[in-house]
C-alpha cells in the first residue's frame, strides 16, 4: 500500500501546502516560458488594432469626403435650379416687355391708320 491511512493532520497541512507550492511553481514556469509568444501574440494583436483604426479612419475620412461632394452637389444644383428660374423668370419678362411693346406698336399704328383716315375724310370734306 502506498498511501497509509493513518496520516495526521499536520502530515495533510503541509502536504495541501506542498501540492500548492507545486502548482505555483509550475505555474510560474510555465507563465516565463510562455512569456516569448505572450509577447508576440500582444505585438500582433496591437498591430491588428492600429490596421483596425486606420481603416476605420480612413472610412470615416471617405465618408466625410462623400458627404462633402454631396453638399457641394446639393448646392450647385440648386445654383442651377435659381440660375435656371431666373433665367427662366427673365425670359418671361422679356416676353412680356416684347408683347407690350408690340401691343403698344399695333396700337400705334391702328391709330395712325385712324388718324390717317380720319385726315383723309377730313380732306376730302374740305
Amino acid at each position: 500500500m502506498k498511501n497509509a491511512r493513518n496520516n495526521e493532520l499536520s502530515d495533510r497541512r503541509s502536504a495541501a501546502a506542498e501540492a500548492k507550492a507545486a502548482l505555483l511553481n509550475a505555474y510560474r514556469n510555465a507563465k516565463d516560458t510562455a512569456e516569448p509568444t505572450r509577447l508576440a501574440k500582444q505585438a500582433e494583436r496591437q498591430a491588428i488594432a492600429a490596421a483596425r483604426e486606420e481603416r476605420r479612419a480612413a472610412r470615416e475620412r471617405l465618408k466625410l469626403e462623400e458627404l462633402e461632394r454631396a453638399k457641394a452637389a446639393e448646392v450647385e444644383r440648386q445654383a442651377a435650379a435659381e440660375a435656371a428660374a431666373r433665367a427662366d423668370a427673365d425670359a418671361r419678362e422679356a416676353a412680356d416687355k416684347d408683347r407690350i411693346a408690340r401691343v403698344i406698336a399695333d396700337e400705334a399704328a391702328r391709330k395712325a391708320e385712324r388718324d390717317l383716315r380720319y385726315a383723309n375724310r377730313k380732306a376730302r370734306k374740305s
